[in-house]
């Protein structure tokens, strides 16, 4: 029988845990000639999610988790159990429920269909804030726009990869991940399906809207250079503008004299400017840090411990 692993990145989650797994169990227990395994990564958990797994890896023979030394993120944990896995199929999915373990036999079906991969995208955004499901189609429709790497409105890292593409994209080590964009530029053939999000059952969003931000901004600079031909492009327009200002200041002085000083449209000329430049040399440093940090090279993760051995 063919072996899927499961990804789990767990991030502070003692109290679903026995939940997921038992729903999850539920699930795997009628899909036949297939052998499912978990792979629980713990991203530094501040409460009991380690004793937890602890628990579940001596109650069920197919648990396997590995914890980090420190909090090094859901991307990174999303990479750690990658790079573990070794079954003919890998799941990837979050621990909190929202991405309904009922959805394996759809997924299954896909990549028995030939599919390299079957991934999911939210039809409602259930228990989320009218704004930030709105931020958030404006956040793909921009990256869609300004980017090669295509993804649906709503997509999420709820999947199913075969081995071929799973190995593929643990060759991609690089530190600033954004998962949902390697996904896709990867390639592939990949079956999008629709599904309901479900709320949180059991405690609460991890996902701050500093976070969702900064989460956001690494999409875009991971997968686009536009924000800096935009900056270039702005640049120009600002010099010729400039310069033809500066024709009809020179042209007005000739002729009509030396006039009262424009004394707010200079101001309002170097506030604009430097606000431009501010602008730009923020975008410009956040390309350079991400420089900076590939270039330390230092790993994605630590683990601390690990059952993998057993």
């Amino acid at each position: 029988m063919k072996l899927i692993d499961i990804v789990v990145p767990c991030y502070n989650e003692e109290e679903v845990l026995p939940l997921f797994i038992e729903e999850t169990n539920r699930v795997i227990d009628t899909i036949r000639h297939y052998r499912f395994r978990y792979i629980f990564v713990n991203d530094g958990s501040k409460d009991k999610t380690l004793m937890v797994l602890r628990t579940l890896a001596s109650r069920f023979p197919n648990v396997r988790y590995i914890s980090f030394s420190r909090n090094f993120g859901k991307e990174a944990a999303m990479y750690a159990g990658l790079q573990h896995s070794t079954g003919d199929y890998v799941i990837v999915m979050d621990a909190d429920l929202q991405h309904p373990p009922k959805m394996f036999p759809d997924m299954i079906k896909g990549v028995e269909e030939g599919y390299d991969c079957c991934a999911l995208y939210r039809a409602k955004q259930k228990g989320e804030s009218k704004i930030r499901q709105l931020v958030s189609k404006i956040f793909f429709s921009f990256q869609n726009k300004i980017s090669d790497v295509k993804m649906p409105d709503g997509a999420v890292d709820y999947r199913i990869m075969s081995r071929q593409m799973v190995d593929s994209i643990v060759k991609l080590s690089e530190k600033q991940r954004f998962s949902k964009g390697i996904f896709c530029w990867v390639g592939y053939n990949t079956k999008w399906i629709e599904y309901q999000n479900v709320e949180r059952t059991v405690g609460a969003t991890k996902w701050s809207i500093w976070g969702l931000f900064k989460y956001a901004l690494d999409g875009i600079t991971s997968f686009s250079v536009a924000p800096l031909r935009f900056i270039a492009v702005l640049g120009f327009v600002i010099f010729l503008l400039s310069l033809i200002w500066i024709i009809i200041t020179l042209v007005q002085t000739l002729i009509m004299g030396i006039d009262v000083p424009g004394y707010v449209t200079t101001l309002c000329a170097v506030l604009f400017s430097g606000g431009i430049v501010e602008m730009s040399v923020g975008i410009i440093g956040e390309y350079i840090g991400r420089i900076y940090i590939e270039a330390k090279d230092r790993p994605i993760y630590i683990a601390s411990e690990t059952n993998f051995e057993d």
